[in-house]
């Protein structure tokens, strides 16, 4: 099996909803592990949290999450982290914005930017931060 490296979204009780979410925007197979499945008995962790979250896209994109432990507070899930798309297919790339534009809040318009590529940047509802960039076709 290759190395590979995919983001992990932590957040306080709301992972189930954030990956519900991303899944409806961006496709897939989610699979959701609560910490009940697992023998936790709560309250702390709560058994209907989530312990471990995966989904797999048809375009290859893995993303995984799990709910925090509410007695240590992990503040924001995007901690100063971006995720990014990117990629030829403009249309998918504004499809995906908008939707996860949707309840959030677009921090740059998704528009042509002065590097010639179609660019935006969004914090999703949940706090996550997106940058969607669709690469100029070639002159």
């Amino acid at each position: 099996m290759p190395v590979s490296m995919n983001p992990y979204l932590h957040f306080e009780n709301a992972a189930r909803e954030a990956m519900e979410f991303y899944r409806s925007v961006l496709g897939g197979e989610l699979q959701i592990m609560t910490f009940g499945e697992m023998g936790a008995e709560g309250p702390v962790p709560p058994p209907d949290g989530v312990m471990h979250a995966h989904l797999q896209t048809p375009d290859g994109f893995v993303l995984m999450a799990s709910d925090g432990d509410p007695e240590r507070p992990i503040g924001s899930a995007a901690a100063g982290v971006s995720i990014s798309l990117s990629g030829d297919d403009a249309a998918k790339l504004e499809g995906w914005f908008t939707a996860l534009g949707d309840g959030g809040t677009v921090d740059v318009a998704f528009e042509k930017q002065m590097w010639g590529d179609t660019f935006g940047q969004l914090t999703d509802r949940f706090g996550v931060r997106w940058l969607v960039n669709a690469v100029a076709p070639a002159a």
